[in-house]
């Protein structure tokens, strides 16, 4: 009884991106004011670094946090500024109009593409994307669907780190969804220097933890920049020094990722031993990964259970099969992995944003992957429920060419 009475405690989620936004809001263009400005600066790194103190408890292991602490006592001695004085956020004065940070005379190492003649091929790039419930599309082309609950490292190389975090869906439930992503860019030449990211739900910020929006002072620093294509919903991360292009999304309460990287830069790690520990590499490990057919039939056995009685807990909206792939149909007309991640979404969760992710998640990949006849991807090697032929499906009478061939290369 004891446990009924008293609910768990909740933890306080960390504000660290709310503070980040309200400092970036007040200091933006803060970069081209005079020495004039800088009381205003002052004021409003206090304001900051004061937001930062009140949120200290719940961000302690937050790398986004740590990083602001830092950026903020760095910025105090590079303005002079007293760490004792109002703390009251002004609105900064803006740029003027045609005015930037962007600098068109980066050097030529900044630019990934530009820097290529001197290669004797030009760069193959490969996609890597991960959204709903979660499904993963690798390097290598490769989908799966899998559980991967907690922080699990998505990209590892020499350039950049990304992680996401999964939490479930639905208490008590096997489906998660990506609720956090962290986006770390190392210090690069003269290019940039490091950078991090971080969206998390509700907070898709278009600006980096430290409230910039490109790599830094460095001299290429234009190389790697933040552009919010829709405001709380969609941004694009262009790191042309890496010859990279990153799309982080929020479709109902989830993220989203997509990113187009060269092989070059994919395959640039120091220990390659690690390699096989991200996902986007070498997708989720065995234990992880969920089998769309099995899942498939416990789906339907759920829904004749729920149709007999109440002992089993119904989704927000509860789909039948037929219901879902209608639903998916309507933003995803050919039958791929895209749409049949749709409606094990739909079924899993009933949440209809969970579409919108697919869809969205499609969307991502006819623009960042390079290989437009590998837009879409089918279940080559399983047999899907009736109805539902994959078009590029291996033929029965092709495996038993492939096994007479094994076995008269045996004798």
């Amino acid at each position: 009884p004891l446990v009924f009475c008293c609910p768990p405690a909740v933890t306080s989620p960390c504000k660290i991106l709310k503070c980040n936004s309200e400092f970036w809001a007040a200091t933006s263009g803060s970069h081209h004011l005079g020495a004039e400005e800088a009381p205003e600066f002052c004021t409003a790194l206090r304001a900051y670094a004061h937001c930062t103190r009140r949120t200290a408890r719940t961000c302690r292991g937050d790398l986004a946090y740590h990083s602001a602490v830092h950026g903020i006592d760095d910025l105090m001695v590079q303005h002079n500024c007293s760490k004792d004085g109002p703390t009251s956020q002004p609105r900064l004065r803006t740029l003027p109009p045609g005015d930037s940070q962007e600098r068109s005379d980066s050097p030529e190492i900044c630019h990934y593409e530009k820097s290529f003649h001197k290669h004797s091929a030009a760069p193959n790039y490969t996609h890597c994307g991960l959204f709903g419930d979660p499904h993963l599309r690798t390097f290598t082309d490769t989908f799966q669907t899998c559980k991967v609950q907690g922080a699990w490292p998505l990209i590892d190389n020499n350039y950049l780190n990304v992680q996401v975090t999964n939490t479930p869906v639905l208490p008590g439930s096997s489906a998660t969804a990506t609720s956090k992503l962290t986006i770390i860019f190392k210090s690069f030449q003269e290019c940039v220097d490091q950078k991090v990211y971080q969206a998390e739900m509700d907070e898709l910020p278009a600006a980096f933890v430290d409230g910039s929006k490109n790599g830094g002072d460095k001299h290429g620093a234009n190389s790697l920049k933040i552009t919010e294509k829709v405001s709380g919903q969609h941004i694009e991360i262009q790191a042309k020094y890496i010859g990279t292009t990153i799309v982080v999304r929020q479709v109902g309460r989830y993220l989203t990722f997509a990113v187009r990287m060269p092989e070059e830069v994919v395959n640039a790690v120091e220990d390659r031993d690690s390699q096989g520990l991200y996902l986007c590499l070498r997708g989720c490990p065995a234990s992880q990964q969920i089998d769309f057919q099995t899942i498939r039939s416990a789906q339907a056995s759920e829904g004749r259970a729920r149709r007999k009685g109440p002992s089993l807990p119904a989704p927000p909206e509860a789909f039948t099969y037929e219901t879902a792939t209608a639903k998916c149909r309507e933003k995803l007309p050919v039958e791929d992995l895209y749409f049949q991640s749709c409606v094990f979404d739909l079924l899993t969760t009933g949440d209809v944003n969970f579409m919108l992710a697919a869809y969205y998640a499609f969307e991502d990949v006819k623009m960042l992957h390079s290989n437009k006849d590998k837009l879409h991807l089918y279940e080559r090697t399983r047999v899907l429920t009736p109805g539902n032929t994959a078009p590029m499906g291996t033929h029965p009478t092709l495996w038993v060419a492939l096994l007479c061939l094994c076995w008269l290369c045996l004798l």
